[in-house]
């Protein structure tokens, strides 16, 4: 029975649960080994859902031909939303804006398909897209417009998540979007027996594209609670321009905030599992889980 369940984000959909677990089960223990805690047994369970947003019994690497055309609206917004941080962590990042700045351009230009071309090509020279296509660039940000705005979707990837929390889970961690999908489950089910939620490079506080679709919406400016959950911690790397903004405890109080480095893979999982700050997270919620 698993103590700790890991929820996924974009990039991990041509895996599958096994294949997944196999890569984050030692990750998340050497991170708890790395931070001096005794390993407390933790049994993991890998909630996977990236199948989800292929039609069934289609997984391959044939994605459609999509370019610049095929991004607009909510995508357009969260392509602005990663170029706008990778400028703000690295300004050797072409900038589409000219000199006129970020809040310049994003005032004076109209979303048009030049736009989004521009964004594509100054976050595909960078450091943190380098070895990402357009394409699979294209697709991080339908699944996760499709994610917010398509409802049966929404709640078959939740009911994956929920299915793999056993009587005996204390723990979710959720990555990128798995962190949105980990967070509206624990919402939309106070039984859930969790009483730890470790989000990793979380978009959660990402107002209008994320924070003020989620479900349940937030009440003026402050997201609900989840669940019975007693402790949240936030973990985000100081580069990674898909946890915007970095700090959680502004829309979500009580929310531990922590800042680490992941080096030249700021956003990606295995990095964040392996961080001691996220083995301590862990380690704290599986042996105080059944504190009362």
């Amino acid at each position: 029975m698993a103590r700790v369940v890991v929820v996924h984000g974009v990039g991990q959909e041509f895996l599958g649960p096994e294949l997944m677990c196999h890569q984050v089960g030692p990750a998340l223990r050497d991170g708890i080994r790395l931070a001096g805690e005794v390993d407390p047994d933790a049994e993991v369970a890998c909630a996977f859902y990236g199948d989800l947003f292929f039609p069934p019994g289609v997984r391959s690497w044939h994605l459609p031909p999509w370019d610049e055309h095929d991004v607009d609206g909510l995508e357009a917004d969260l392509l602005d939303s990663w170029w706008a941080g990778a400028v703000a962590v690295d300004p050797d990042i072409a900038d589409p804006a000219g000199t006129r700045g970020a809040a310049g351009f994003a005032v004076s230009r109209a979303l048009s398909s030049r736009a989004v071309r521009a964004r594509l090509d100054a976050l595909s020279g960078s450091r943190f897209f380098a070895a990402v296509s357009d394409r699979l660039l294209i697709f991080a940000l339908k699944q996760v417009r499709r994610y917010l705005t398509e409802r049966p979707l929404r709640e078959a990837v939740r009911a994956r998540v929920a299915a793999a929390i056993d009587p005996d889970t204390r723990v979710l961690v959720g990555h990128s979007l798995g962190s949105v999908v980990a967070y509206e489950t624990l919402c939309a089910d106070p039984s859930l027996p969790v009483t730890d939620l470790v989000t990793l490079g979380s978009p959660l506080g990402l107002r209008s594209v994320v924070f003020d679709r989620l479900d349940p919406a937030p009440i003026g400016e402050v997201g609900l609670w989840p669940g019975t959950v007693r402790r949240w911690t936030n973990i985000a790397d100081q580069g990674d321009v898909v946890a915007l903004p970095g700090r959680l405890a502004d829309r979500f109080p009580d929310v531990q905030d922590e800042t680490i480095a992941n080096g030249v893979r700021m956003h990606d999982l295995l990095r964040y599992l392996t961080a001691p700050t996220t083995g301590r997270a862990i380690a704290r919620g599986v042996r105080n889980g059944d504190e009362s």
